[in-house]
C-alpha cells in the first residue's frame, strides 16, 4: 500500500534564529515535518527527522530550509518533503512617546516544500494591531468603538526579507500600533492616532496588500485582518490574495 505521506505533527523543539540586529534569538519551535516515501522504505523514519532537525537547530532561517529539507529527502529516499515551523518571535519596541522599552511578541512561521526541482518557501507573520471603526467616529459627538485586531501575511521572495521588517511593514497598515508597555503619555498618544486613522477590516488588508505589492523581493503574497469586535460578540474579516487583485 502506497502512504501519501508520513511525518511528525507539533513537535516542540529548541531552535536559535537569525536576528536582523545581528546574532541570534533562542526560542521553542512548533514543528511539523512530513515526506512522501518510496514504497520499499520500511524504516523508523522519526529519528531521521529528528537527527535532521538537530543538525540545523543553532542556525534556523528561511534561508535554509532547501538545504534542510534535500537533507531529509535524501536520508529518506523520499520524492518531496514538507516542514512547517511555527514559533514566538520577541523584538524589544520602545513606547512612542517616552521611549520606554517593552518586549513585544508576535507568532511567525517557516513553510518550506521541495519536490523534483521545484523548491517553495513561505514567511508568514502573524501581527497584534488596532483599528477604530469610521462610521462609528462619524455618527458620534464623540469617540468611536476601536479593538485589537490581528493581522496575517504570508510571503513568497526572490530575495531573502527580515522577519523584522514584514512586522513594520504590517504595524503600519492599521490605525495604530500595539505597545507591550504605555505610561500616559503614550496612551495618549496611541488613543489620538487610532482616531486620526479610523479603518475597516477592508481598509486594513488593502494597505497591507498595497506595501506588499510594492515590496520588490515579494513574488507573492496573502494576507488577512481580523478585528475583536469591541462592541459586537463576532469578528470583523477581510481577506485578500495577490494573485486575484488584478
Amino acid at each position: 500500500m502506497n502512504l501519501k505521506a508520513v511525518g511528525i505533527k507539533n513537535i516542540r523543539f529548541p531552535v536559535k534564529l537569525r536576528v536582523k540586529a545581528g546574532g541570534h534569538q533562542e526560542t521553542v519551535a512548533s514543528i511539523n515535518l512530513r515526506v512522501n516515501l518510496p514504497r520499499r522504505f520500511r524504516q523508523n523514519c522519526v529519528p531521521i527527522f529528528l537527527g535532521v532537525l538537530k543538525k540545523y537547530q543553532n542556525d534556523i532561517s528561511v534561508e535554509i530550509f532547501p538545504e534542510l529539507l534535500r537533507d531529509v529527502k535524501e536520508e529518506l529516499q523520499a520524492e518531496s518533503a514538507r516542514l512547517e515551523m511555527t514559533f514566538p518571535y520577541f523584538i524589544e519596541k520602545k513606547a512612542p512617546v517616552t521611549k520606554t522599552p517593552g518586549l513585544m511578541e508576535y507568532t511567525c512561521r517557516f513553510t518550506g516544500a521541495t519536490g523534483g526541482t521545484c523548491d517553495d518557501l513561505i514567511m508568514s507573520i502573524w501581527v497584534p494591531t488596532t483599528t477604530l471603526c469610521p462610521c462609528s467616529k462619524e455618527i458620534s459627538d464623540y469617540g468611536a468603538h476601536n479593538q485589537r485586531a490581528e493581522i496575517n501575511l504570508n510571503v513568497k521572495f526572490k530575495n531573502f526579507i527580515w522577519v523584522e521588517d514584514l512586522i513594520t511593514t504590517v504595524e503600519q497598515s492599521a490605525s495604530c500600533e500595539v505597545f507591550s508597555l504605555l505610561k500616559r503619555p503614550d496612551e495618549k498618544y496611541v488613543t489620538e492616532t487610532a482616531y486620526e486613522n479610523p479603518m475597516f477590516v477592508e481598509d486594513a488588508v488593502r494597505k497591507v496588500a498595497e506595501s506588499a505589492s510594492s515590496h520588490p523581493d515579494i513574488l507573492w503574497f496573502s494576507a488577512g485582518v481580523e478585528s475583536f469586535e469591541s462592541i459586537h460578540k463576532h469578528s470583523a474579516y477581510a481577506y485578500v490574495v495577490s494573485d486575484t487583485m488584478r
